[in-house]
């Protein structure tokens, strides 16, 4: 019976090794706009991930193209040189611009697709941006624009530019943006900014942060008793708040080939860590807390994907920080409900769930760490 237990536990293993890993190389990111008006022309300059778009993906159903049955597709059209992948992007562009509506109160305003920028192919795994320059006719004596964006082209941030408070705003598909006004006054306020990028901040952890998540699973499986968890949660929360925060106002940038590996190796470590000790080891929430300065850096990193709205830069912050922090207590609560308030208190809760989960969360990290340093 006990070596049944054990087959099963290898095999299912192996299944949610294999799944984490090939959806860990396609993540989809939001789309990111910046709006210009003037001289009575609107210009839209849209970064977004063509490949994605031209396969015909709905971004809204999925946060990794892996999950569709149209990622090979996808894969590709990545494959694809830029010059070939603009020719694409133009042959659907008819299409496409359907969903991406600009507006001055009842006037609809016709975008031109001006200019195509594709980057280079880089690394296969990862999305590259594509450019698109959009522009339209302002109507005379109008003062507020409102976007829509359309339904399966997933998340949108956009941004004024070239004025003063200026609007920011979170668009998920299928909806549109509050009024613009153009002459500029449609800043958030401190309150609305906060609330804005807590699901921002949250969304990094559930349902798109797997890495981050490993590394939650990895603190919760070194015991069953609350006060190392809390002693390791608290030393993490520290950390990646400092580098965070340092991130984000631009005093620490250390490049993500450097960050990405070595949060695969935090994972790792505290993985490892857990098949080899017992219980809380005096140097672990130290070594928990230079490890979530890491992690740290990686959510500045996806802070500057977006950017933060300069009138209202301290309430985002700590808005993004608090999802962050909702996203960790809820993997960390699911993780209790699984499994922590049923059989913590059984003799062989360590051997049966805590080693082999372990196990599981080690093995990605290195496989993660392979990827992210040779590939």
């Amino acid at each position: 019976m006990k070596t049944k237990l054990y087959w099963q536990a290898a095999l299912s293993s192996l299944i949610v090794i294999w799944s984490l890993c090939t959806a860990s190389a396609h993540e989809v990111s939001p789309s990111i706009a910046d709006l210009t008006i003037g001289a009575g022309t609107a210009v839209l300059e849209l970064q977004m991930n063509a490949e994605a778009f031209i396969a015909g993906i709905n971004l809204d159903d999925v946060t990794d193209t892996n999950e569709t049955d149209l990622s090979d597709r996808y894969d590709t059209l990545r494959a694809l040189p830029p010059e070939v992948l603009a020719e694409q992007l133009r042959a659907v562009w008819p299409d496409l611009a359907i969903g991406i509506a600009l507006r001055a109160g009842a006037d609809a305003i016709p975008l031109s697709l001006e200019r195509v920028e594709v980057d280079q192919i880089g690394n296969t795994d990862l999305p590259r941006r594509t450019t698109l320059t959009l522009q339209g006719a302002v109507p005379v004596g109008a003062s507020t624009l409102v976007l829509a964006w359309g339904a399966g082209f997933g998340e949108l941030v956009l941004r004024q530019q070239g004025v003063a408070e200026p609007y920011t705003g979170f668009i998920r598909g299928g909806a549109q943006s509050d009024e613009i006004a153009i002459q500029g006054g449609g800043a958030q306020s401190g309150w609305q900014a906060f609330a804005g990028y807590v699901p921002v901040g949250f969304d990094h952890i559930l349902p798109k942060g797997l890495d981050h998540i490993l590394f939650v699973l990895g603190l919760f499986f070194l015991s069953a008793r609350l006060g190392p968890l809390l002693w390791q949660v608290t030393a993490f929360t520290a950390a990646h708040t400092v580098t965070l925060a340092l991130g984000a106002l631009g005093w620490v940038n250390v490049p993500g080939s450097i960050v990405e590996p070595l949060i695969a190796a935090s994972i790792t470590y505290v993985a490892v860590e857990n098949i080899l000790a017992r219980g809380l080891t005096p140097w672990r929430p130290v070594v928990v807390f230079c490890f979530g300065l890491l992690h740290g850096l990686g959510f500045a990193s996806v802070l500057g994907e977006f950017g933060l709205p300069p009138d209202q830069f301290i309430p985002a912050l700590i808005g993004f920080n608090v999802g962050v922090e909702l996203g960790q207590l809820t993997v960390i609560a699911l993780a209790f409900l699984a499994v922590g308030v049923w059989f913590r208190n059984k003799d062989w809760y360590r051997a049966r769930i805590a080693v082999p989960a372990s196990c599981v969360i080690a093995a990605v990290g290195v496989y993660w760490f392979m990827e992210r340093v040779f590939l």
